[in-house]
Order: C-alpha cells, then structure tokens, then sequence
C-alpha cells in the first residue's frame, strides 16, 4: 500500500502522565509509515522541547497563541495537504492506537469510499471500559449488532457501523473529505467543531463509521471538570451555535430557540418554578449575545463544497 499518511496531533501541555511519549510511540510502531505533524498551543510544560529532542523526525509547528482545536488541527491539515497526503490521521495528544489501527482504517476507506470519517473504538486509557464520551455516542436503539459483535472472540475487519458521531479525538480523514469539505469552521474555538464537522460531512450524504476490530486508547478518565465544557450555559451556548450552524437544519435557529424558550417558561410560570424560570432567562440572555452575522457566513460557506476554512 503506498499511501502517504499524515498524523496530526494538537499539543498542549501533553507532558502529564507520558502523553506525548504513547502518542507519538504509537503512531511509530504503525504497521504502515506515518508521517506526524505536531502543532503546539504554547505549551509551558516542557512539550516542544520533548518533541524537539526525542522526535526529530515529527514535524512541529510552534503557535505564539492558544489557537484551540479546530484552528490548530487546520494548520495541520493545511500542511498535510500541500505535503500531497492522501489520509489525515488526526489524534488527540492523550490517546494512543494499535500497531495496525490505522492499516485498518485505511482499507476500510478503499473498500467503503462512502464514509467520509472513520474511527476504531474509543477505549479508556487503562483499555478495560469503553471511553465515556465515546460510550455517549453509541444509541442503544441501534446498537444491538455493535454489542454482539464487540461479544465474538474475533471481529472482522471489514465490519463497519454506522454512528450519528465520533468524537474527533482519533479520525481518519481520505483526501476526498478535505477537498470536498475542508477544515473545522472558525465558529468553534474549542469543542463543539467535531460535532459542526460531522454535520457538514452529513450534509454532503457522506457517511461516519466506526471499525470495531480496532481501539484507539483516550486516557481521560481523570480529568477534572472544564467550566468552559460542563458549565450549563456554555453548553447551552454551544447547542445553540451548533444549531445555527448545521446546514442540515434550515429555518431562523434563533426564532426556534426563542419559542422554545418561551413554552419552557410558560411551563415554569405554571408551576411557580422560581429556579427553572431563573435559568430560562438566562438562556434568554445568552441567545441574545450571540451575533449570527459571522456564524450564518461559515455555514453559508460550509455549504459549499472546497477546501473550506484551511
């Protein structure tokens, strides 16, 4: 197979419990030669530094500013494209794969040229639970043959599921998804693009599976909880953004959420639910702040096809 393949991986402060080293290790050890590109988001731990004097080989583009994910993995796939790669292998720096996770992958892209994202199973770090995200994603009502599969003592290789979402913290991009859908919108600075990502995938009737014989390892079970990921109205802002954004879904997105919130606080009114009725207005608050003018031009330009954002 004479693919070239690219790794793109976003650093930040990857030094903690050996993250850098079983990352970069892993792509190494591939059953097929990854090239890696390594894009920093100014760390102050010691990363650059590391990947400068262990992974020569590893190609390492240094930010002057947090640049987030969506834009840092652009840079990346930037560079990638204009090196001629024919699959983007992105992979957060916190997670490590199987010697043949990738091989697998590809093969499944030849043989399924439909599926726009493919992604191996996402495990926890100590590989004995299913990632927690990961495990979020799987909806149970049409989960019945991935179960029974992931039972046998043997999967087959060319098994693929479909999935509604993957996390992006392992995808295998072919080249055909970058030409055809480019890069993570600049609407999301940091979570949420993956999802917008997918959206755009879907929207252009591309497919997003997984490839159970293979596992990618996402060592995050100890990690703290993130005020701008788990505080209530950031994730109410998020869902609202991701809706304004998805091309799949037409229509005023902010006039749906002010009806929606309307009807809640009816409700709330109803049954002199003072806490409900505070948060709605809350949320009232937040809808209004959002300004769509920049948000409606990305999705009017994911819309199209192109190497969009990158």
């Amino acid at each position: 197979m004479n693919k070239n393949i690219f790794a793109i991986v976003v650093i930040f402060n990857g030094m903690q419990k050996k993250w850098i080293q079983k990352c970069f290790d892993s792509l190494l050890k591939s059953t097929l030669k990854i090239n890696i590109i390594a894009i920093d988001n100014v760390s102050t731990d010691g990363s650059v530094e590391f990947i400068k004097k262990n992974y020569p080989s590893v190609e390492l583009i240094e930010n002057y500013s947090n640049e987030g994910f969506g834009k840092a993995n652009n840079m990346g796939i930037k560079r990638a494209y204009e090196q001629g790669a024919d699959y983007y292998f992105l992979l957060n720096q916190d997670a490590w794969i199987e010697e043949s996770t990738i091989e697998i992958l590809i093969n499944n892209c030849i043989k399924y040229p439909d599926y726009g994202i493919l992604s191996p199973m996402h495990m926890n770090g100590e590989g004995n639970l299913i990632d927690k995200g990961f495990f979020n994603c799987i909806n149970p009502l049409k989960s019945r043959y991935l179960y029974s599969a992931l039972s046998t003592p043997r999967i087959n290789n060319e098994l693929i599921y479909n999935f509604d979402f993957v996390p992006a913290a392992c995808w295998l991009l072919p080249k055909k998804t970058i030409e055809k859908i480019g890069g993570f919108s600049p609407t999301f600075y940091h979570y949420a693009e993956d999802d917008n990502y997918v959206h755009r995938v879907r929207y252009f009737s591309m497919k997003v599976g997984v490839v159970p014989s293979v596992k990618v390892y996402h060592d995050r079970e100890e990690r703290s909880p993130h005020v701008y990921f788990d505080a209530l109205l950031t994730k109410y802002k998020r869902k609202v953004l991701l809706d304004i954004s998805n091309p799949l879904l037409k229509g005023n997105r902010k006039f749906v959420e002010y009806r929606l919130l309307l009807a809640d606080l009816f409700r709330a009114f109803l049954f002199f639910d003072k806490k409900s009725i505070r948060l709605i207005f809350d949320k009232f608050k937040v809808v209004l702040k959002i300004k769509e003018k920049e948000i409606l031009k990305n999705k009017k330009v994911s819309e199209k096809e192109g190497m969009n954002f990158l």
